[in-house]
């Protein structure tokens, strides 16, 4: 079964400093048209900073949408044209004042495929060094450290609701630990 949908007509309806909204019309297997909608986002980064201790390098921010804060791995979004890479080295240092001199891929995440194009690139980061914190004007976070194992289970319990920052920590402790948690 030919499951692809083929784009009849794209439509903007929102343009915005982060995100744009579409409506697009589409034509479904069995030849119906139907709408779309698509946010468009231009994806962003999640950096896993592993120190020498084994520590995570986490951020305590509040975020808007959840009127709440969030524990969270580093993490920004891309500017136009920029490497995925080149964004996470900028939005480690940022964030939390530390460069690291080894970066590994932890992969890709899509965390709303139903409805956005965002592309979330994970990496793990280590060799970290430190230095001062560069946050953005609009950017109050604290730096958290947190042992990976504690991470990995604060993510299962629940505390930590971040998908990225789950995702990014579970591949971490499998890559590390290649073992069950408790």
């Amino acid at each position: 079964m030919d499951l692809a949908e083929k784009t009849l007509e794209k439509k903007t309806l929102y343009r915005g400093k982060i995100i744009n909204l579409r409506g697009d019309t589409a034509l479904i297997p069995g030849g119906r048209s139907v709408l779309r909608e698509v946010v468009e986002h231009p994806g962003g980064v999640c950096v896993a900073a592993l120190t020498q201790e084994g520590e995570l390098l986490f951020v305590r921010q509040f975020r808007y949408p959840f009127m709440e804060v969030l524990l969270e791995l580093p993490a920004g979004k891309l500017s136009p044209g920029e490497e995925p890479l080149a964004c996470g080295r900028r939005e480690l240092l940022e964030e939390t004042g530390a460069t690291a001199l080894r970066y590994e891929s932890l992969g890709e995440l899509y965390p709303s495929p139903g409805y956005s194009n965002e592309i979330i690139y994970l990496f793990e980061g280590r060799g970290l060094s430190y230095g001062e914190q560069q946050p953005d004007d609009d950017e109050f976070i604290e730096v958290v450290r947190i042992p990976l194992e504690e991470a990995a289970r604060r993510v299962l319990s629940g505390e930590i609701k971040d998908a990225k920052t789950q995702a990014a920590v579970l591949k971490l402790w499998s890559r590390r630990c290649g073992e069950a948690l408790k």
